[in-house]
């Protein structure tokens, strides 16, 4: 049904009777449908009434010319809406319209008909003389503009005419626009086109962006495009930044003055392709959103545009703003669309992941349009936007622009960003019934979900149904289960998944290393955690200075002094940047190991990078060197740590008072 109401000219409710007039299942999808049921549902919209559809559900009502009522859709619908606005003007044209024209709007709002025989004002409307009387005061209207024209058309269309017959008069904003729009029809374009540039060559006039809008819609209306590209572009240079200070824009003031003229959509897209031809690409989908929020999509051209210069421009994150919009406003991607959104993944590297990702989904490639399709979701979900992201997993596996079991993984994974388990269970039950098979994407996803929640005991047996339907556990899924077993002090279920990771050849995070490091030193097996590290080195893990505190906390439980200076040399070889942390342990443990000459060392280099030693580091070499009956150098630490302003804690404190009484 979904494919049914795409059809332009097809409602829901109308969509909803033809079915049943068609006796055809509602819930089937495009591709479902046999050749006779389509039949059926063409023949009930071609003859509505004959299957006794009231006229009320009809778009077509009594048409002027035979009288008959039908559906009218797809072209044939277009073709009615341009016959019936060829018609309006014909009828507008037989009657005069007396704008009384505001300048400080965009257009006047007030448009008077009047029958042409009529047209004259009340000798008693005192009101209305004295109006007109103040307006001739204030500024010099053309009395006759007809009249003018009708010289110039006589004389010609050229640069000296019109200096003869609209020289005497002091241009204003609205006589502009007053005359433009006299010309607004296609046979006149021209016209209008040259007395606007006559305006600003000859009177050197400054023209009003409203100016601009209005002729950009004549040249637009009777299909001059260059034309009205160029003066686009001159209006986006000169009145940018000048509007934009104002709150105003550009595509506002275009949109107002719209109905003046009605040039069709397209001129809208053309505003678009000239801000992305400027490197605009900001403004230009500011401006697209803007036509969206008043009805008016861009076409597909307009967006490829946007997300060709922003893809050139290195502007990624937005093109993908821009891919997304597209599909929020139901305007669907066509192979450049496709190839450009490839492109943009090339450039952020993100394609690889996109593929293996997919890869353990349904096990086989897929095609470039699945692939962007699947990025953009994926994107979606990992910005937190869970919701959103089922959502438009939904409307994309309607319009059949994504597999079934793709989507249904992705809505597993959204589920369990949202902390819903029960929909996710639900969403991998429809995906088995479907007819898809369950896959390590989606496991992973569970047990990542059991294992943050502290559900080992469900995120083990998980893991063991994974395992046991034939399906391969990956990185991320050892790195979800060694987290969630290390923090929950499953200490031995943890080291043997440690093993089995390491055993099939998978680098873990940086976030898993740390956790089994940290497992093997609360164990004791500090070597084995030692040489575990420099496994994972050689397997080319780029570490981090926790991973190193970690094992120097180690080395301190067991008095091993010299391999901790030697994981600081370490650290200084790897080129890590070394916080106020790392030294205030490299003191602590070298103190517990009785090596306080050492750790002095420490804190001159600390001083010598111009960082304050802390409270914590005078705190220790104070504690050791009362222990060790060193009064004299525990009283040097303490004048020295006063002389910094910092506060000794009680405890080394009272020991210190201890051991001098």
């Amino acid at each position: 049904m979904f494919a049914f109401t795409s059809i332009k000219g097809i409602g829901r409710r109308f969509a909803n009777i033809v079915y049943k007039k068609a006796d055809v299942d509602m819930n089937k999808r495009a591709g479902e449908l046999s050749a006779a049921e389509l039949e059926n549902l063409m023949t009930v919209v071609a003859n509505p009434r004959q299957f006794k559809i009231p006229d009320w559900f009809l778009n077509r009502k009594k048409d002027y010319k035979d009288g008959r009522y039908s559906q009218v859709v797809s072209n044939v619908l277009d073709l009615n809406l341009r016959d019936n606005l060829e018609r309006l003007k014909k009828i507008r044209a037989k009657l005069m319209f007396v704008s009384k024209y505001d300048p400080s709007s965009y257009f006047g709002s007030e448009l008077i008909l009047v029958r042409h025989q009529s047209l004259h004002l009340s000798a008693n409307n005192s009101h209305a003389e004295s109006v007109h009387c103040r307006q001739l005061q204030n500024e010099p209207i053309f009395c006759n503009l007809s009249s003018v024209i009708n010289d110039v058309n006589n004389k010609g269309w050229s640069f000296d005419n019109l200096t003869t017959s609209f020289g005497s008069v002091q241009l204003t904003e609205p006589q502009v626009e007053r005359v433009i729009l006299y010309l607004k029809e296609p046979t006149d374009a021209k016209k209008a086109l040259t007395f606007f540039h006559w305006c600003s060559q000859t009177k050197h006039f400054e023209h009003g962006l409203q100016s601009y809008c209005f002729i950009v819609h004549v040249l637009v209306r009777s299909g001059l495009l260059i034309d009205a590209r160029a003066l686009l572009e001159s209006a986006v240079s000169k009145y940018t930044e000048r509007v934009a200070s104002k709150n105003a824009s550009i595509v506002e003031v275009l949109l107002g003055t719209y109905e003046a003229v009605f040039p069709g959509h397209r001129v809208f897209d053309l505003l678009l392709q000239v801000y992305s031809k400027k490197r605009m690409v900001s403004e230009a989908f500011d401006a697209c959103e803007y036509l969206g929020d008043h009805g008016l999509d861009a076409n597909i051209i307009s967006f490829n545009t946007m997300l060709h210069i922003s893809q050139r421009s290195d502007q990624n994150n937005l093109a993908w703003k821009i891919f997304e919009y597209m599909l929020v406003r139901r305007i669907y991607p066509n192979q450049m669309t496709t190839e450009i959104m490839i492109d943009v993944m090339l450039k952020e590297g993100v394609l690889p992941k996109l593929v293996s990702v997919l890869d353990r989904i349904r096990g086989s490639r897929c095609a470039p349009s699945i692939i962007v399709n699947t990025t953009l979701a994926f994107r979606i979900i990992e910005e937190g936007r869970a919701e959103e992201a089922i959502a438009l997993l939904k409307r994309m596996l309607q319009r059949n622009m994504m597999f079934d079991d793709i989507a249904y993984s992705l809505i597993v994974a959204s589920y369990c960003m949202l902390s819903k388990l029960d929909s996710a269970l639900q969403s991998k039950g429809e995906m088995i019934n479907r007819g898809c098979t369950s896959n390590s994407f989606v496991y992973t996803c569970l047990i990542g979900f059991y294992s943050q929640k502290g559900r080992i005991e469900e995120a083990v047996q998980m893991m063991e149904e994974m395992v046991s339907v034939g399906l391969k556990p990956y990185d991320e899924t050892y790195n979800h289960l060694i987290i969630g077993l290390s923090r929950n002090g499953w200490t031995n279920q943890c080291l043997r998944y440690s093993e089995k990771m390491l055993e099939g050849g998978f680098l873990p995070s940086l976030g898993t290393c740390n956790e089994m490091i940290k497992t093997l030193c609360i164990v004791g097996n500090i070597e084995e955690a030692n040489r575990t590290l420099t496994s994972l080195l050689n397997m080319g893990l780029v570490p981090d200075q926790e991973i190193y505190l970690i094992l120097i906390d180690g080395y301190g439980t067991t008095g091993d002094s010299q391999k901790i200076i030697t994981l600081y040399y370490e650290m200084v070889h790897m080129g890590l940047e070394l916080s106020v942390r790392v030294y205030k342990s490299l003191v602590q443990n070298l103190c517990k190991c009785g090596k306080m000459s050492e750790a002095e060392k420490f804190i001159g280099i600390l001083g010598r990078k111009g960082l304050t030693p802390t409270s914590c580091m005078y705190n220790s070499l104070i504690t050791a060197y009362c222990n060790r009956g060193d009064i004299q150098r525990a009283l040097i630490f303490y004048d020295e740590m006063i002389q910094k302003e910092l506060v000794p804690c009680s405890d080394a404190f009272m020991l210190l008072v201890t051991k001098m009484l």
